[in-house]
């Protein structure tokens, strides 16, 4: 039998050839030879090219009535028998047996009890090519979705999954129970690589101090998680379908404690924590910065000494709060800088799109494109950044109707930075929380939207006007890191990751955002605009647009710092 051969056909009457042909043509890409017998082969000349050929793998397919399916596939498992090609104790093909076909000839097939998997127009491209990799990667015949389980860490299931990015959704119902039961479908319909465990707000910062919660709160935002039992039962009941990883944010409080408990109770796939936030400036916890900051260093470093990957969902939250696009583009890099100093090796930056709310596509590219080049200034060989985007937590309409198309438009437009991970958003967050059956159709959405993008598509980055806002960004941002390494207190090894400096920048304002106002923790003073779809910040007197260079000018002159040089060098990547 040769093992790395493919036989594939159209057989009975059928003269529909396109599936097979695109089976055997991925089935090429993964490395098998493929030898296509065309359309309309009887049962007959399928066995003698089973002689000819030795095939360890025969896919057929058929698209006509299921009424004729029923007799075709009746004389093929009969004339396999006779040839003594049937296992008598399972009924399935002694070779891999692959079919093909519409939803009903698919159903006739599933009854024929001969195939090992049965696809049907329903599936795409990536459930062929987890079925083909399991069979290149030695799996045996054994490629039913329940049985060849794909891998169970994060960076080997990117690159088994490649060329198609991963999916992730986040779920969290008001109550375990119904949380339990939507991961359960979620899971079975295969469409999700990842749940994002959405954990409600009680949990998050007081899990582990369960007297300071407030028992009116229980739900909002999320599952409520109360006990460790929670967790594992919610992971246990994952364990089916396509096994999707899962992880949960790290807390908002007590994050070096939830840490070992994510990893133990739902093999925490990988930690999301942000470097300012999560602390007295959002109020998600009561925690100040000088705390926090280092909180989120040490949790980090954890994560890193285990080889976890880590995402810092930071660079967004600015933006979240329309902070001009320089910050959150500093933000972004901020945050990786620290990962890697953590000792962080893979590391997950994550890309919000829409946001805030009014930004073009050709300002969300620019600032998108100058986030990567900073980001990935600083990766080698012990730093590997790995790409997620994802759509504005607060753009989606509350038309439903109209948030669908706003989903599969901004996956499409996503698709531009080649991403490893597409964090789905649900379509329906400005209306009410996500239900299994919304996250089993955004993914079906987001899908449609990633399959046409992977067709081809031109390359919008290199738009003029997209290079050029890049280029700007990438100016203000050296003005922005160089004004923060200059407030460093003297002698302060690296301003970057000193928690002081760091906190000092916030409180000043360079790092600031409209939202801020009159939160204790922070400046708040800075006023933005969205102009020609691009956040900048602006004059608060005459409302005209501010260069970085002078914005960061007043608040040093203002603090008794010396100002910054027009052509200070700061130097990214090291």
């Amino acid at each position: 039998m040769r093992d790395r051969l493919i036989l594939g056909a159209a057989i009975g009457d059928c003269v529909h050839v396109a599936g097979v042909v695109n089976f055997l043509r991925l089935a090429e890409e993964v490395g098998f030879q493929t030898v296509m017998l065309g359309p309309a082969v009887p049962v007959a000349d399928l066995m003698a090219a089973i002689d000819q050929y030795d095939p360890r793998v025969v896919a057929v397919g058929y698209r006509l009535t299921p009424e004729a399916a029923r007799g075709v596939l009746a004389e093929l498992k009969a004339a396999l028998a006779a040839r003594g090609e049937v296992d008598p104790a399972t009924g399935l093909g002694r070779r891999v047996w692959l079919f093909g076909g519409t939803g009903p000839t698919a159903a006739v097939a599933r009854e024929a009890g001969l195939f090992h998997h049965v696809f049907e127009s329903a599936d795409g491209p990536r459930e062929a090519l987890a079925c083909l990799r399991r069979l290149a990667g030695g799996e045996g015949e054994e490629t039913d979705r329940a049985e060849g389980i794909p891998p169970q860490t994060l960076v080997e299931r990117i690159l088994w999954k490649a060329p198609y990015p991963l999916l992730r959704h986040h779920y969290g119902r008001p109550t375990v129970a119904e949380t339990v039961a939507g991961v359960v479908e979620i899971a079975r319909s295969g469409v999700l690589d990842v749940i994002s465990l959405g954990t409600d707000q009680n949990a998050q910062e007081h899990f582990f101090r369960p007297e300071e919660m407030d028992p009116s709160q229980d739900g909002a935002g999320g599952v409520p998680v109360r006990t460790r039992e929670d967790l594992e039962q919610i992971y246990a009941h994952s364990r089916l379908g396509n096994y999707p990883l899962m992880r949960c944010y790290s807390g908002t409080r007590d994050r070096l404690m939830w840490a070992p408990l994510l990893l133990e109770t739902i093999r925490n796939a990988w930690l999301a924590t942000p470097l300012f936030w999560y602390s007295q400036l959002d109020n998600r916890s009561r925690v100040p910065l000088r705390e926090s900051i280092p909180e989120a260093q040490q949790v980090m470093a954890w994560h890193a000494e285990r080889g976890i990957p880590v995402e810092m969902n930071e660079s967004h939250h600015w933006s979240l709060r329309d902070a001009p696009d320089v910050v959150a583009v500093v933000a972004a890099y901020l945050a990786a800088y620290n990962a890697r100093a953590a000792g962080v090796r893979d590391y997950v930056q994550q890309l919000m799109f829409n946001n805030p709310p009014g930004t073009s596509p050709t300002m969300d590219l620019a600032k998108m494109l100058a986030k990567l080049e900073l980001v990935e200034s600083l990766a080698g060989p012990d730093f590997r950044v790995w790409r997620e985007t994802r759509g504005g937590l607060t753009s989606f309409p509350a038309d439903l109707d109209v948030a669908r198309g706003h989903l599969a438009a901004t996956t499409y437009l996503q698709m531009q930075l080649r991403p490893h991970i597409v964090h789905v958003v649900a379509a329906v967050e400005a209306h009410h929380a996500a239900t299994h059956e919304d996250v089993i159709e955004n993914c079906k959405i987001a899908d449609g939207a990633i399959r046409q993008a992977l067709l081809g598509m031109p390359d919008m980055t290199r738009d003029p006007a997209v290079q050029e806002r890049k280029r700007q960004l990438l100016e203000e941002a050296r003005v922005l890191l160089a004004a923060i390494r200059r407030i460093a207190p003297p002698g302060t090894p690296d301003p970057y990751t000193d928690p002081e400096t760091l906190a000092r920048a916030v409180e000043i304002g360079l790092l600031d955002a409209p939202h801020l106002r009159g939160n204790p923790a922070a400046c708040g003073r800075v006023v933005t605009r969205m102009v020609d779809g691009a956040c900048v910040a602006v004059d608060p007197a005459t409302g005209r647009p501010l260069r970085e260079e002078e914005r960061v000018g007043r608040i040093l002159r203002e603090h008794g710092y010396p100002p910054v040089a027009d052509s200070t060098p700061v130097e990214v990547g090291v």
